[in-house]
């Protein structure tokens, strides 16, 4: 069943046109993955179609009645209120109800002569209060919390969250409610793996239209059965999802390339024969004026031809190549029995040996302790038992999924850049040309950067250092398909040892053939990626 249409829409702010003429219908049924580079507009295109924003021309319509869920990023209530109370407030008409079904019961204890009308509307109330659902709020909320692993979170007062738990209850309120509509902006930011597959488990048996922005490859493969891409203001549709979309989009580019060559070259050689013929028209004697007529006619022609746009097979891209820095000993890290406590005993028994050159990532919830297992192997904390050990000579690049929370309100890209890479000026700006910083982009406040550019400058000073042991947690955050695949072939390249935190099922199994499973307080090696564990049952 159709539920929206939209119509030649475009969309401009200021003088930048994102897109334009835009035809969009969506069915009951359809999961939608909407793709393309950072700057494209598919977050401005989610909330067109959900009615927060108006295209700046054409027309969305919407099926009479359709309701609409759309995923905030950053939504905002009072701090006192408790989690559950904010999700429970996103039932507006059935809490309405539920207030009205009170107040007749306590009418109805109460001696009244019109008893027989309040009974009869309490009734009728109720019918309608069952039909949608009233009585099921309560285990629907406990339902998504759980699977999106935030149950402790639902007694906690909104005031006292993180930005990342605010996002989980945000993800959440989008979930609760099921409607005909379910617009999701990254919705696996913040994530761990569990929540990831049931949130993919959640979308496959959505009863109405999903229309997903990610940059999460995994999630796309598992869930869209469509995929629109915007690429140069224009939008492009595929059937399938995502590895079906990167064949077909490489076959629809070189096709595209052909017919721009093609033109290319009948374009050229219609104004080599109208030059030709006016110089042939000039020369004779007296001037050939039919020859003049011939080439204005070929020019008008000319002039009649719908350019093709030259496709974008290569985008800008981050110029990342590691080099191994000076070769240690084959025994890198390895603990023993360790065992590591803050309130509550947080892991314990831990044995680890990471040999020089391994690519090992670590995976677990949300809690468990990779990232405090990760600041141990880096000497940041101690282990509380057991023994660690490093080797000599180690030079560790460390990427953090909170970069730069510590500079200083004033500093800027390039200064905090030749912190740790020590060049000149005019050096640094080349070196960070080749991470998208341009131009006076480098003058950019660093505390005002996004994740996604935050991530690239720390990428950008671990590039330009030689190191032989990284030590990455999340290094994939924030960042658009292509930035994500060149980091992938970078380090697919590096001869260094790896050790990597990461929710990225698609990164995890494209990288990494060792894997440790942090559960239930222990630690297990597996001589394989995340599907390999997966299909074990092991997590």
């Amino acid at each position: 069943m159709n539920i929206l249409n939209a119509s030649n829409v475009s969309k401009s702010y200021l003088d930048e046109l994102l897109f334009d003429n835009i035809k969009l219908t969506i069915n009951t049924g359809d999961i939608i993955g909407l793709v393309g580079r950072n700057g494209e507009g598919k977050t401005t295109l989610l909330k067109i179609l959900s009615g927060i924003e108006s295209p700046t021309t054409g027309d969305v319509s919407w099926k009479k009645g359709l309701e609409i869920s759309y995923l905030e990023q950053s939504p905002n209530y009072e701090d006192n209120k408790t989690i559950y109370q904010c999700l429970k407030s996103a039932f507006t008409e059935l809490n309405a109800i539920s207030d009205k079904l009170r107040k007749l019961e306590s009418k109805m204890s109460e001696p009244t002569e019109d008893i027989d009308s309040v009974i009869s509307y309490y009734g009728e109330l109720q019918s309608y209060f069952e039909e949608r659902g009233g009585y099921e709020i309560d285990s629907q909320i406990r339902k998504v919390v759980h699977g999106l692993n935030i149950e402790y979170l639902l007694e906690m007062n909104w005031g006292d969250l993180s930005g990342g738990e605010r996002t989980k209850i945000g993800i959440a309120q989008s979930l609760i409610k099921p409607t005909g509509l379910l617009l999701l902006d990254e919705p696996t930011n913040h994530l761990d793996l569990k929540s990831i597959e049931w949130l993919c488990s959640y979308i496959e048996s959505y009863n109405g239209a999903v229309v997903v922005v990610s940059h999460d490859r995994y999630f796309l493969d598992k869930t869209v059965n469509k995929i629109i891409e915007i690429d140069q203001k224009k939008i492009h549709f595929y059937t399938g999802n995502y590895s079906n979309y990167v064949e077909e989009r490489e076959k629809r580019l070189l096709v595209e390339f052909e017919a721009y060559q093609t033109q290319q070259k009948k374009i050229k050689k219609m104004k080599e024969a109208i030059k030709k013929l006016r110089i042939w028209a000039s020369q004779a004697k007296p001037p050939n004026a039919a020859m003049y007529r011939r080439a204005k006619s070929m020019e008008k022609a000319l002039n009649r031809i719908k350019r093709l746009e030259k496709p974008i097979l290569e985008s800008n891209k981050m110029k990342v190549e590691l080099e191994e820095g000076k070769r240690v000993s084959n025994r890198v890290v390895e603990i023993e029995e360790g065992i590591k406590k803050y309130d509550n005993l947080l892991f314990e028994s831990v044995n680890m040996l990471i040999r020089r050159g391994e690519h090992i990532a670590i995976i677990g919830d949300n809690g468990v302790g990779k990232s405090t297992l990760l600041k141990i192997i880096l000497g940041m904390i101690p282990l509380d038992g057991g023994k660690i050990k490093t080797a000599n000579n180690l030079k560790v690049g460390y990427l953090s999924q909170h970069e730069f929370e510590d500079v200083k309100n004033d500093e800027t890209v390039i200064e905090v850049f030749r912190e740790k890479v020590k060049v000149t000026e005019s050096q640094a700006r080349h070196i960070l040309a080749g991470f998208m910083f341009y131009g006076n982009e480098v003058f950019k406040k660093v505390n005002s950067l996004s994740g996604g550019e935050k991530i690239r400058l720390r990428w950008a000073q671990l590039v330009h250092s030689e190191y032989n042991l990284l030590v990455l947690d999340e290094p994939t955050n924030h960042l658009d398909i292509e930035s994500k695949e060149t980091i992938e072939d970078a380090l697919l390249d590096f001869e260094g040892t790896i050790i990597a935190v990461s929710h990225d099922v698609y990164f995890i199994n494209k990288l990494f053939n060792v894997t440790y499973l942090l559960k239930n307080k222990k630690l297990k090696r597996f001589e394989g990626n995340y599907t390999y564990i997966n299909k074990k049952g092991e997590l």
